[in-house]
């Protein structure tokens, strides 16, 4: 499994998206600043993760988010930067920028000839073998490539056909074999090391050539540890592995009205042990340990189509017909013991509005539309401290797209006008240390400016109105323990 992100591919119309390819997966998100939470959840699916640069612009802030979210889930990381049929940061100045903003090594697997008009292919320093590029005549079409060998110096010379781009060929390759440490396959599954990859997805130049990289240098689905157990008291954390003769698997994403024409809702599971088969009987992680559901039909999505699956494997993902009862971070299960994998954690968001219904007669559509998108996780949800639902709700989102989204979907998927009212704070805090603490910073004069609200699960959440203030509060303040996300809580 893969987890891109920036601006590779998109395919599918959802806030992330799936495409199958051999016998591995493909999947993101947009990598615009207003998709935050889809793929913040993709990355807890994934096994492995695809940093994708542009070659001109490096390192961008949405990138450096998602690379923290990888991190954290310690994720191998494979760097690809695209566009190098445009004008291009020196490779070299590539790898000091992800050296010094993440800490972390790089080892270029291919190397560019050029950039922009004069990109003429890459170096595959493994074999030492050099892929020529030559610009399809059609938008989008598929490039000409040639193999030569680098000691071939004479056709080499041809093809390059730029004395400059020739000799720094041969002279990059005598530098870089000369310093750079080797790459280490296991530094690289500790993501400590960065395999790096050049190429231009638009032009089709690198992509199949890294992709065959990455089938035989990525990791297979691992295994992940989840509490098992039947109750909070009695769970213990054990190690569940792919080849486990039990079926287990988490939800990831839902999405309600798919197809518009039925209100269908989907739930996304992972599979992380045993198999899918169609008709098989799971527990829930959140419902009593005798409860069944009955995972009559699942679905494989490709874009908008759909096919019915019979069977499915661990490191598959899977649709199931939601009934109202999965949310994003539950365990479904077969065996007698409850199953509990960790819940998907909440990121702080850094947009934040009320959100009213301006005509009353819609009250029902209005909120069952915030309901279902609220369970999407399509934004997450705050309130005044001891709101139980009557007062006003607050929406929080990565970006600003989000709210329109969320306004598009509820006048389209179910008829109701909404009302945003910005609130001018930049970023959330949760505070671990709990209401205790949070009454004694607030009575002491500490939390002046900043706005004291909860989350779904009644947990205490400071909005701040920029980053400085949240420095010196968590730094001044140690014992409101403030954390920039939040996990929900596993076992009932």
């Amino acid at each position: 499994w893969i987890f891109g992100f920036l601006d590779f591919w998109i395919f599918g119309f959802l806030d992330f998206w799936i495409f199958g390819f051999l016998d591995f997966w493909i999947f993101g998100c947009f990598g615009c600043f207003g998709f935050g939470g889809g793929r913040y959840r993709a990355l807890a699916a994934a096994d492995n993760a695809v940093m994708l640069l542009d070659a001109a612009k490096g390192l961008e802030p949405q990138t450096r988010k998602l690379f923290e979210v990888a991190r954290m889930r310690g994720l191998p990381l494979f760097t690809f930067v695209n566009k190098m049929d445009r004008p291009a940061l020196s490779p070299y100045d590539i790898m000091d920028q992800i050296e010094e903003e993440f800490g972390l090594e790089t080892h270029p697997i291919f190397w560019p000839i050029g950039d922009g008009d004069r990109f003429r292919g890459v170096l595959d320093r493994t074999t030492d073998v050099v892929h020529f590029f030559q610009k399809s005549s059609t938008r989008g079409g598929k490039a000409i490539q040639r193999e030569v060998p680098l000691d071939d110096v004479d056709a080499v010379r041809e093809l390059v056909d730029d004395p400059e781009l020739f000799d720094k060929l041969y002279e990059d390759h005598e530098l870089l074999e000369g310093l750079l440490p080797e790459l280490d396959m296991e530094r690289v599954m500790a993501a400590d090391q960065s395999p790096l990859f050049f190429g231009s997805a638009m032009n089709n130049f690198g992509v199949q050539l890294f992709l065959d990289k990455f089938m035989a240098m990525g990791t297979s689905p691992a295994m992940r540890e989840a509490l098992v157990g039947d109750s909070k008291d009695k769970a213990e954390e054990t190690a569940v592995e792919p080849g486990d003769d039990e079926f287990s698997g988490f939800v990831f994403k839902t999405q309600a009205n798919l197809d518009p024409k039925h209100r269908d809702r989907l739930a996304f599971v992972r599979i992380v042990s045993g198999t899918y088969t169609r008709g098989l009987k799971v527990g829930h992680s959140r419902s009593k340990n005798n409860k069944r559901y009955n995972l009559a039909q699942a679905q494989l999505l490709f874009g908008q189509d759909r096919e019915t699956l019979d069977v499915a494997y661990p490191g598959d993902i899977i649709g199931i017909n939601n009934p109202g009862n999965f949310a994003i971070g539950d365990t479904l299960y077969t065996g007698s013991t409850r199953v509990a994998f960790p819940g998907i954690p909440s990121f702080s968001p850094e947009k934040f509005a009320y959100i009213r219904n301006p005509n009353p007669a819609t009250y029902k559509s209005f909120q069952k539309g915030i309901d279902q998108l609220l369970q999407e996780g399509a934004v997450q949800s705050l309130r005044q401290r001891n709101d139980d639902g009557g007062g006003p709700l607050i929406l929080a989102a990565v970006g600003q797209l989000q709210f329109e989204v969320v306004e598009a979907r509820l006048k389209n998927e179910y008829g109701v006008d909404s009302d945003m009212e910005a609130i001018g704070y930049t970023l959330a805090r949760w505070a671990d240390g709990g209401w205790e603490a949070v009454d004694r910073a607030d009575k002491e004069g500490k939390l002046f400016g900043i706005m004291i609200v909860q989350d779904q699960w009644g947990r205490p959440v400071l909005l701040f109105r920029n980053d400085w203030k949240a420095q010196a509060v968590q730094e001044e303040e140690k014992y409101l323990e403030l954390v920039p996300w939040s996990y929900p809580p596993q076992i009932e």
